[in-house]
This record gives C-alpha cells, sequence and structure tokens, in this order.
C-alpha cells in the first residue's frame, strides 16, 4: 500500500477521512446540490426560444406633477385625414396590420373618405411614401405599416434599420407626425402576438397630430 499524502487535503477532509479500527463508519448526510456557477447559468429563453431574454415593460402610470402647464393629444380622428403607408411584402401580416388601424382609426371618428391607403413593395420604401404623402399637406397625419422577417442574412438588420430612421426622417422634415407599426420578428408566428401594433400605431398618429394642432392654435393665441 502505498503512503497516502495528507499534505493535499484540507483539514476538514483529513479529520473525515481517518477511521478507527472497530468502529463504523460515520453517517455522511447528503448535501444540497450546489449552485451552478455563473458562467453555467443558461440565459433566460424568449418565447420564441432564441436565447435572447424576454422584451419587458415597466409597470406604473406616467403622473405629471401638479401646477405645471400640459400639452397632451389624444387619438381623435374627428375631422382629421390620415395616410397609410403599407408594405406589401409579408403580406399575410400586413393585411391584418391594415385591418387593425382602420378598424381603430374608424372607431376613432375618421370617415373612410378621408383615409388614403398607399401599398408598396416592401418595408424599405415605406419612408419615400410616407415622406410624399406628409408633403402633400393634406394629412393630419401618416401611419406606416410593415413586417421585416429575420432570415440568413443580413439583410433584417438593414432594412428594419433604414425603415426605422427614415420614417424618423420624414416627419422631422415635414413636422407631420409619422407613426412606426413596423414589426421586426424572428419568425412568422411571433406576428400573431403583435397584430394590435396597427392600432396602436394608427392611435399614436392620431394622438400626435391631436397635440400639433393644439399647439399650433396655443402659439397663434
Amino acid at each position: 500500500m502505498t503512503e497516502r499524502d495528507w499534505s493535499d487535503e484540507p483539514p476538514e477532509q483529513r479529520q473525515e477521512s481517518v477511521l478507527v479500527p472497530g468502529e463504523p463508519a460515520p453517517a455522511v448526510e447528503p448535501q444540497p446540490p450546489a449552485a451552478p456557477e455563473e458562467e453555467g447559468v443558461a440565459a433566460p429563453q424568449s418565447p420564441a426560444g432564441n436565447g435572447r431574454a424576454p422584451a419587458e415593460h415597466s409597470d406604473g402610470d406616467f403622473v405629471i406633477p401638479a401646477g405645471y402647464g400640459v400639452l397632451e393629444g389624444a387619438p381623435n380622428g374627428t375631422r382629421r385625414s390620415v395616410g397609410i403607408v403599407v408594405s406589401r411584402f409579408n403580406g399575410g401580416v400586413t393585411t391584418r396590420l391594415l385591418e387593425a388601424a382602420l378598424a381603430e382609426l374608424e372607431e376613432a371618428g375618421v370617415t373612410r373618405e378621408a383615409i388614403t391607403v398607399m401599398p408598396v413593395p416592401g418595408a424599405f420604401e415605406l419612408p419615400l411614401a410616407a415622406m410624399a404623402l406628409a408633403k402633400t399637406r393634406r394629412y393630419a397625419c401618416i401611419v406606416a405599416l410593415g413586417c421585416v422577417i429575420r432570415g440568413d442574412t443580413p439583410h433584417f438588420d438593414l432594412v428594419a434599420g433604414e425603415a426605422a430612421s427614415g420614417l424618423q426622417l420624414a416627419a422631422l422634415e415635414t413636422g407631420v407626425p409619422v407613426s412606426f407599426g413596423v414589426l421586426t420578428l424572428e419568425e412568422p408566428a411571433q406576428a400573431d402576438d403583435r397584430l394590435a401594433k396597427g392600432a396602436e400605431a394608427a392611435r399614436t398618429g392620431l394622438e400626435m397630430a391631436d397635440v400639433f394642432s393644439q399647439l399650433r392654435a396655443a402659439a397663434s393665441r
């Protein structure tokens, strides 16, 4: 038998290793499993299972302290004209976004005669169409609807980024509110839970149009 080198073990293990002849071995209590090291902790999975943490939103309502003047718009479509630019690409999704936006506009008081829908080939063309409609000065706001789905090439980031920045530029250059109703999806199945984005974009456009109208009225007084 080779001699054991006790110097390599910590003191607590040295004590447990010593057995007295004629006595039973001490019982070893089961230990709870060790918590995984930080490196081994898996990131929370999103509903799509893509490895990204699910998006979260802060709870609670926005509150303005009392005593301040407030200019705040409401999604009121009475006597307002609205332009809608919508992508034909991924039409199964964009058709439903358009339906949701039209239903919301009708509920807000916008008549069908006051709505112009301009279809364009894809999301990349949305900014140019939004700019063209806004420059006519016929519309209180522009609603942009589209859908970009991630594929195997970097086109997703390019198209989504250019659509967002281009639509913002159209609003900044013309002063006409342009709302963003473009879905950016990892896979088509995610669209079912996000179709309310069409209605949300319609409400956003009307709210911004209303607050701009109030601002012009206040400035003229």
